[in-house]
């Protein structure tokens, strides 16, 4: 086991600093004071002239130092929620254009309002389309790949200057979309969409892990989470959910009689409607309420993604040392993933369980434990979320990729400087 220190990108700051931009939760105090937000193509391409080194901050819903400069550089940190491009959809292509700094919860609006849909959302609507991409977040399935799957194309601002469009099917697009903002400021993506869906979500109580058949329970909806507080061999409830008009069948454990929120203690209205009633696939697919906290709104997170055929031995991996995870945990959510085609993607090439902790914001005392889970799972190859807390270094992640030297080649080919990297990507990278 091991502790890096709170200057690791990957690592949260112990104490923000009042006057600098804080992220969501606000464990992480950016190294700048000042977030510039141009309001234009124009004004952001003089800003990337004028900085020796540029990142793009997206609804700062990250954990660790990705999103940041370095400290001690004269580093300018982007938001590009003014500039515009909003959400344009192509309803007879059935593709959206969504711009740099839209939201999930705009998008799915405009996309229902058109009789469109993706094929699934992350836990909470609140998080930028181009951030979730860049970080490989996930929502949920045994046949549901990650969010980035759904990018056909994606438009790059590059350190040149110059506006990059990188297409499905061409040289490098699958090292343009889980890039890590490494590439340039992404001035757009176009996603695939399908003809919207009705969604029915179902909350079933304690499931314990002994003679648990992890496969057959993922496979009983079309999204399944199940949650374990780590104080016993069990999870405490599972959420499963199913499209229309398709039933669900979940004889492991009885359904609860009120709704829920997955983090004990937190107000069940805060989440979408459980309980079977149908509704629309974005008020149903996310966890959380669009315009409400999501999760607890106190807290670190941590996640690892490691081949799905492992689950239940990292399950008895980790029960080995429950004792020391409870103390510090709010709740930790299992999932599956499909595999993807996206280089750093944490769930490319192997079909995935992912396991994501939401702790206490105590950094001190969950470093250490996230630590011991990291050396727990380095025996599945575990690949952790880009976004959120671990301790590993981001250079020995590397090797744990296997198209990690030309997602290289490809930041060396459009950012030759590294006018946006930053200490995780140059470590990442080899530079």
């Amino acid at each position: 086991m091991h502790e890096r220190a709170a200057t690791d990108p990957a690592v949260p700051s112990a104490a923000p600093a009042a006057a600098a931009p804080v992220n969501w939760a606000g464990n992480i105090a950016f190294s700048t004071d000042r977030l510039h937000r141009p309001g234009s193509l124009g004004e952001l391409r003089a800003l990337v002239a004028a900085s020796p080194h540029v990142r793009v901050l997206g609804s700062g819903h990250s954990f660790n130092r990705i999103a940041d400069v370095d400290a001690g550089r004269d580093g300018a940190l982007v938001s590009l929620a003014g500039l515009g491009g909003g959400v344009d959809v192509d309803t007879r292509a059935r593709t959206v254009r969504v711009g740099g700094g839209v939201r999930y919860a705009e998008l799915a609006a405009a996309l229902d309002a058109r009789g469109l849909a993706l094929p699934n959302m992350a836990s909470l609507p609140h998080i930028s389309v181009a951030g979730s991409v860049a970080t490989g977040t996930h929502g949920s399935g045994n046949a549901n790949r990650s969010l980035a799957e759904a990018v056909r194309a994606v438009e790059i601002l590059t350190a040149s200057g110059d506006v990059v469009t990188l297409s499905r099917g061409e040289t490098g697009f699958e090292g343009a979309v889980v890039a890590l903002g490494a590439l340039g400021a992404v001035l757009s993506l176009t996603l695939d969409a399908e003809p919207s869906y009705g969604v029915t979500q179902h909350v079933f109580g304690e499931l314990p892990f002994r003679g648990l058949d992890f496969d057959a329970v993922t496979s009983a909806a079309y999204s399944v989470s199940l949650f374990t507080d780590w104080r016993g061999p069990r999870f405490v409830q599972v959420w499963a959910k199913q499209r229309t008009p398709e039933p669900v069948g979940f004889p492991w454990a009885a359904p609860v009689a009120e709704a829920r929120h997955p983090v004990p203690g937190m107000p069940a209205e805060n989440c979408t409607e459980q309980g079977g009633v149908p509704g629309p696939w974005h008020e149903r697919l996310p966890h959380f309420r669009a315009g409400f906290v999501p999760s607890s709104g106190d807290e670190l997170q941590s996640e690892y993604l490691l081949p799905r055929e492992c689950a239940g031995a990292a399950l008895a991996a980790l029960d080995a040392v429950r004792d020391r995870i409870a103390p510090v945990l709010q709740v930790c959510e299992v999932r599956t993933v499909a595999a993807d085609t996206q280089w750093l993607s944490p769930a490319y090439g192997r079909d995935t369980v992912a396991f994501h902790f939401t702790w206490v914001a105590e950094t001190r005392r969950v470093l250490p434990v996230v630590s011991l889970v990291e050396d727990r799972l380095a025996q599945f190859g575990a690949r952790p979320h880009w976004g959120k807390v671990f301790t590993a270094d981001p250079a020995r992640l590397a090797e744990r990729y296997p198209r990690s030297p030309q997602f290289a080649a490809l930041v060396r080919r459009l950012d030759p400087t590294g006018k946006f990297a930053n200490a995780l990507v140059r470590a990442v990278v080899g530079a």
